[in-house]
């Protein structure tokens, strides 16, 4: 049966006793305090909650549990967002681009985002269309600004309108396609399978939503499980051992997809300066392995 919720607010200075009364060892209260007041208590729940004896619902923290390994948690977080949506933006633009190619050319049909002849589903393709739609009228595009000025198309070429459309719409454009061909070798062009590009298309744009957001990143399970990956042309992780509910698999999907992308990318080396400047933040809790960085797929 739901209860009704009944807890009340409380100021920084009561939130700063709270953790205190639970055992947090704070050394510097003002210092606390700003942090409090300019990230909010609750954004950083998350990161005291790892602190937390068991059981958890007790509300007592470890001993030794500090605000620092708090603040350290938070600061790899935001570092590690920040690495990922950077990593991603180099994906989407490149799929974006493959897909838009590749079916102008296959098609050969420069408006064929707006045609609805090349998708199988037309009541889904409606819903990518309304989406599409929204995007198109709102947009303050140069690029689009001037197509609408000067000629009488209702949309502009599929290039330009690429550009304008949010990850997960062109992701369920390409679930659409009706020609299985043209699926196939847009997908072949990343060293993956139709089907699975479709997944990781949708799976990615998730990331990139939580990362625009702020949303925790460190030691969470995602709700969308990607497709794995069987016969892969590019060297790859052992699917049997890794949970693809975990960040660690997001961050080997998208460590695959740079490799035809951008072949001698840093993401290791970013990662591991990573794990270097914060030597608290346990990597385990994301799903690596302790020996992840000398395992054939990262080197």
């Amino acid at each position: 049966m739901k209860k009704t919720f009944n807890k009340g607010f409380l100021s920084v200075p009561e939130q700063l006793n709270l953790l205190k009364e639970r055992g947090l060892l704070i050394d510097n209260d003002d210092r606390a305090k700003d942090y409090l007041k300019h990230i909010g208590y609750f954004r950083l729940s998350a990161y005291f909650y790892p602190l937390l004896q068991t059981p958890k619902n007790q509300h007592l923290y470890k001993a030794g549990a500090t605000f620092n390994q708090v603040l350290d948690m938070y600061r790899f977080d935001r570092k590690l967002r920040l690495l990922l949506f950077n990593e991603i933006e180099k994906i989407e633009i490149a799929i974006r681009t493959e897909i838009v190619n590749r079916g102008c050319s296959f098609l050969n049909d420069i408006f064929w985002l707006t045609n609805p002849i090349y998708f199988r589903d037309r009541n889904r393709y409606i819903q990518s269309l309304s989406l599409i739609d929204a995007e198109h009228s709102k947009s303050k595009e140069d690029f689009i600004l001037h197509f609408k000025q000067n000629y009488s198309n209702q949309y502009p070429p599929s290039w330009m309108l690429a550009e304008i459309i949010p990850l997960g719409v062109l992701g369920n454009l390409y679930i659409n396609i009706a020609d299985r061909r043209l699926q196939k070798q847009i997908a072949k062009s990343f060293g993956l399978q139709a089907p699975v590009l479709a997944s990781w298309l949708m799976v990615l744009a998730n990331i990139r939503n939580i990362c625009c957001h702020h949303g925790r990143m460190w030691n969470r399970e995602l709700p969308n499980i990607p497709s794995e990956l069987r016969n892969p042309t590019y060297k790859w992780i052992d699917d049997t051992t890794t949970d693809r509910r975990r960040i660690y698999y997001k961050i080997c999907m998208i460590k695959y997809l740079l490799h035809t992308i951008t072949p001698n990318n840093k993401l290791k080396e970013r990662l591991i300066e990573l794990s270097q400047r914060y030597p608290t933040v346990d990597f385990r809790a994301m799903d690596f392995p302790i020996d992840w960085h000398s395992q054939k797929f990262w080197n």
